[in-house]
C-alpha cells in the first residue's frame, strides 16, 4: 500500500496572483503578470518566476515594434548607416558597416531588441531594445535606440516609446535610459518625453569610459500625465 512520506515533502505552497481584468485585487506594484511557486523539500525553497515578454510585439498607428531577427541586416543597415544619425552618439561610426554589424548582432544575440517597422510601406526605419531587467528593483532599460532621418521631427520617436513605455510598465516600475554626455539631441528628446536626469555622471563597463546621463521615467510618474506627453 503506498504511502506519503512527511518528510519528503514538507508543503507546497503555490501564489497565483491575479492577472485578469476581472480581478478584484490586483498583485503588489511590479508583479504583474507573475506568479511564484515555492516547493519545500525538507526545508530547503525552490522558486520559480515567470519571465516577462521581452520580445512582444507592438503594433501602433504608423509603426510596428516587432523582434529583429538575423534577416533584417540588409534593410536595417540601409536604415541605420547615415553619419547623421551617429554624429553625436558615444559610438561615432556606427553607420559603418563594421560598427553597425556589431550594433546589429548585440540586438539579436539580446533577444530583447526590436526592429521598427513603418506600417504604410513596410519599410524598417529603426530599431531598439531592452536591457537589464531587475526584479528586485523593478527597473529595467530602453536603449540602443536609432530612427532613420526620414522620421525624424515628427511623431514616430514618441510612438516608439509609448509602445515600449506601455509595455515595460506591465512588469517594472522604472524604466532607465543612458544617454551620452555629449549626445545633446537624444537629451533633448528624453525631456519632451518627461525623462528626468539623475544626478551626476555614470559609466560602465558595457560602454567603456564614454560618460553617460541617466533618464528614468516611473509608472507612478507615466501614469499620473506623463503618458499624455507621448501622444
Amino acid at each position: 500500500m503506498a504511502r506519503t512520506d512527511p518528510g519528503f515533502v514538507s508543503r507546497i505552497v503555490f501564489l497565483l496572483l491575479p492577472t485578469t481584468p476581472h480581478d478584484k485585487k490586483r498583485p503588489p506594484t511590479g508583479a504583474h503578470s507573475l506568479f511564484w511557486l515555492s516547493i519545500f523539500f525538507n526545508g530547503a525553497t525552490f522558486s520559480y518566476m515567470s519571465q516577462p515578454d521581452f520580445q512582444p510585439t507592438l503594433v501602433g498607428p504608423t509603426i510596428t515594434v516587432r523582434p529583429v531577427s538575423a534577416d533584417d541586416w540588409k534593410d536595417l543597415f540601409a536604415a541605420g548607416s547615415d553619419p547623421k544619425i551617429w554624429e553625436v552618439h558615444p559610438v561615432p561610426d556606427r553607420y559603418t558597416e563594421a560598427g553597425f554589424r556589431k550594433f546589429f548582432d548585440g540586438a539579436v544575440d539580446s533577444k530583447m531588441g526590436f526592429a521598427f517597422v513603418d506600417r504604410a510601406n513596410g519599410r524598417l526605419i529603426g530599431s531598439s531594445r531592452y536591457y537589464g531587467y531587475e526584479p528586485e528593483s523593478g527597473e529595467i532599460e530602453i536603449g540602443w535606440t536609432f530612427l532613420a532621418r526620414s522620421h525624424w521631427g515628427g511623431a514616430a520617436n514618441r510612438e516608439v516609446k509609448r509602445l515600449m513605455l506601455d509595455h515595460a510598465f506591465t512588469f517594472a516600475d522604472t524604466v532607465l535610459f543612458w544617454v551620452g554626455e555629449q549626445n545633446w539631441r537624444s537629451q533633448g528628446a528624453m525631456t519632451k518625453i518627461g525623462g528626468l536626469k539623475r544626478e551626476g555622471l555614470f559609466t560602465r563597463a558595457l560602454s567603456g569610459e564614454t560618460p553617460y546621463f541617466i533618464f528614468e521615467i516611473t509608472k507612478a510618474r507615466y501614469e499620473s500625465g506623463g503618458r499624455t506627453l507621448l501622444a
